[in-house]
């Protein structure tokens, strides 16, 4: 048995160049890992947290500029976080994004929730209830992860979206945005595509007994560009009366922001994992 400081003299373990073979993406994915103190000694069940990369950058965004490691060391040992898996996936790789292409010849999505999911859960000891799984992001991961929390409210008890890409900000933007990188697409599967990944409309529709399904920590620094959608975002959650934290500090579209607000998603997602 480990005393508790035995568990605090110990470190946690990354490991950011591992893989696994998707037949989805017909590609090797590569993804990174935190694993806590004693995950090798305790034998035990963990929590788990899906942590998504912005724009720019892959598996290893979070673990090198977003210093996972420590900071998330240091939260467990001060005891604002129980331990925990925290899994970050490669969506930079091929191509850019955690969306399903318009075209459907490249549908990340379908990877994490059918190949990617089910893996980890496999080969890591990972607590599989809704309750004990959560999913944060920052930027283009900030999006990812409003986008499948909405997508699946049944497989996450939390959602921390950071300084999120909230999708276009409506149908018209939608439109002239995606004729010009594809042409000649039906209006109608514009439509669908903006009502699928653009966040309003997916919180739009969020039935009325799906409102408390996920536990939600939104937040945007005050200098960020992104502040309109996630302005519009929390606006339409409270006019819908979705609850839901909302969180704007001093900060811009970066790092120093980005690991400033860690500590707050590992709180967050660990008092949902204990059912506050």
């Amino acid at each position: 048995m480990l005393c508790p400081a035995a568990l605090f003299a110990q470190s946690g373990k990354v490991y950011d160049n591992l893989t696994l073979q998707s037949k989805i993406l017909k590609s090797e994915r590569k993804y990174a890992v935190y694993l806590p103190p004693d995950y090798e000694t305790s034998g035990r069940n963990y929590p788990i947290l899906y942590l998504l990369h912005g724009a720019g950058d892959d598996q290893t965004g979070w673990v090198q500029f977003g210093e996972v490691l420590s900071i998330t060391d240091k939260a467990i040992k001060d005891g604002i976080a129980t331990p925990m898996i925290i899994i970050m996936p490669d969506a930079n790789t091929g191509r850019r994004g955690y969306n399903n292409d318009i075209k459907g010849d490249w549908n990340y999505e379908d990877f994490f929730f059918n190949e990617l999911v089910p893996f980890v859960e496999k080969k890591y000891r990972v607590k599989s209830e809704k309750r004990f799984r959560a999913i944060a992001g920052l930027s283009m991961g900030g999006g990812g992860s409003f986008v499948y929390a909405l997508h699946h409210p049944e497989m996450f008890s939390s959602a921390c979206p950071l300084s999120a890409a909230t999708g276009f900000l409506n149908l018209e933007m939608a439109k002239a945005a995606i004729s010009k990188n594809t042409p000649n697409l039906p209006d109608s599967t514009i439509s669908n595509y903006y009502k699928r990944y653009s966040v309003l409309p997916l919180i739009d529709a969020i039935p009325d007994d799906q409102k408390k399904a996920v536990r939600w920590f939104i937040d945007c620094g005050d200098d960020d560009f992104l502040y309109e959608g996630n302005g519009l975002v929390h606006n339409l959650m409270r006019k819908k009366e979705i609850p839901h934290e909302y969180r704007v500090r001093d900060g811009a579209h970066n790092w120093t922001y980005w690991r400033a607000s860690l500590p707050n998603v590992l709180e967050f997602v660990s008092q949902v994992f204990h059912q506050y």
